[in-house]
């Protein structure tokens, strides 16, 4: 799957909608949220436990898949030096409102530890723009993600 992704990223394979792998679309997604776990330069266990939670939440995964899809999305991230290849595919290969739930999650990830800091936002803008969801709805679901968590702007 790896090799997979590798070749969709080098343009030697084109990614369509409809005939994507769906774990492929779940890997691009959680190196997307590690990226934004990263962003205060660790990666520790709770924060991994929140990606696994709100990739279950998202897609509905077994403990199996979630294992599975965190391994893959760990050493792809690891392997890539910037996050284009992974907004790439989340962009090529997931509907709009999936789109728009992928953003949903890294506002809810930013917002875990009660305050966003600046690279998270710009994070959140970046990939925003990489993957064509539109700033109005980014704003909605950063909204509706801090009225869950009670959380004000």
């Amino acid at each position: 799957m790896l090799a997979k992704l590798k070749n969709i990223f080098s343009g030697k394979e084109t990614a369509d909608v409809r005939t994507q792998d769906p774990e492929e679309q779940h890997v691009a997604t959680a190196a997307l949220l590690i990226e934004a776990a990263l962003s205060d330069e660790t990666y520790c266990e709770e924060e991994k436990e929140m990606v696994q939670s709100l990739l279950q939440r998202h897609y509905k995964l077994s403990d199996e898949e979630i294992s599975a899809v965190m391994t893959e999305a760990e050493a792809a991230h690891k392997n890539a030096d910037q996050i284009l290849y992974f907004t790439r595919t989340v962009k090529d290969t997931v509907e709009y409102d999936d789109r728009v739930h992928v953003i949903e999650m890294l506002w809810e990830l930013a917002y875990a530890d009660g305050e966003i800091s600046d690279y998270e936002a710009n994070l959140i803008r970046r990939v925003c723009g990489l993957i064509y969801v539109d700033d109005k709805e980014s704003g909605r679901v950063r909204k509706a993600v801090q009225a869950r968590l009670g959380q004000s702007s």
